[in-house]
């Protein structure tokens, strides 16, 4: 895989966003890939280098993560402010139709953007995310999320990582773990290891509340994805989407094919034999209409 193309553009607030654009960018196909809470861009590049070189994927850093600015305000940190930055970054792109891979945050911001810009979107790859959270992932998320002091060097990173992950990856070998944590952390000038984004990403994420309120307006907005096919996956350890709500989506949907992946917790890489076959099979019907 070459080196991706970086992509700069500035939010409606002034922020300098970036994001990475592999393969061919007068490719027929786009996918836009959005990653996890606490992740960046760095999370598709192993999926991206199994799939088809002949598609464009462009993965973003969301405002507070890799290479884009931190919000000065942190209660900016919610998946619709994201969603309104990934509508920027589609204008600048000049970018009508769209595939949209969402790795949990960046599932919610895929609802959010069938919901506000649904004939840009030709259909969605949900990672272990639905309308419904399980309090037992987001307590666990709650409880590291901005806590992590800078690590000495890459192997107490990796320890660390691991040591909150492992039930969601119990097959992790060390030379894994320490891949994670070159995904996850970055190094700075004085020769720390830190986790690549801003810590007070916390400060919004915990103001989440679960209630049948919040839920059932979550369904609602899911409810915006029956207009385009779906590629829901999940973790069969996935401590944030159970297998029933799973099930759920796909009956509510009527046109989702469910990939669950063994032994593997929230939330897959997406690198997985099984993933890359299933989310090839998927793309292809958009590149051959």
């Amino acid at each position: 895989m070459s080196d991706p193309q970086r992509i700069q553009y500035t939010s409606s607030d002034g922020l300098e966003l970036v994001a990475f654009s592999y393969g061919p960018s007068d490719a027929e196909l786009t996918i836009l890939c959005m990653h996890g809470l606490t992740r960046n861009h760095k999370d598709f590049e192993m999926m991206i280098a199994a799939l088809d070189p002949g598609y464009r994927f462009v993965a973003v850093d969301v405002r507070g993560r890799g290479k884009s600015a931190y919000d000065p305000n942190p209660y900016n940190y919610t998946p619709l402010t994201y969603a309104f930055d990934m509508v920027i970054l589609l204008d600048k792109l000049k970018l009508d139709k769209v595939v949209l891979i969402g790795t949990s945050m960046g599932g919610l911001m895929s609802m959010i953007l069938m919901k506000s810009i649904p004939k840009r979107i030709l259909g969605v790859v949900l990672n272990d995310i639905g309308p419904a959270l399980r309090k037992r992932g987001i307590a666990r998320i709650i409880s590291y999320v901005g806590k992590t002091k800078p690590f000495e060097n890459w192997g107490t990173a990796a320890a660390s990582i691991a040591f909150y992950n492992e039930m969601a990856f119990p097959k992790n070998t060390p030379e894994d773990w320490l891949l994670a944590a070159k995904r996850t952390c970055r190094e700075t000038e004085s020769g720390e290891i830190v986790f690549d984004y801003d810590p007070l990403i916390y400060k919004a994420f915990r103001m989440h509340r679960i209630n049948s309120a919040t839920t059932y307006l979550a369904w609602r907005l899911f409810d915006a994805m029956r207009a385009v096919p779906l590629l829901l996956i999940r973790g069969e350890l996935s401590d944030l989407l159970s297998a029933n709500d799973a099930k759920r989506m796909l009956r509510r949907h009527g046109n989702a094919k469910l990939l669950t992946l063994k032994n593997i917790g929230h939330a897959p890489m997406l690198d997985e034999p099984e993933s890359v076959q299933e989310i090839g099979s998927f793309l292809r019907q958009f590149s051959e209409t």
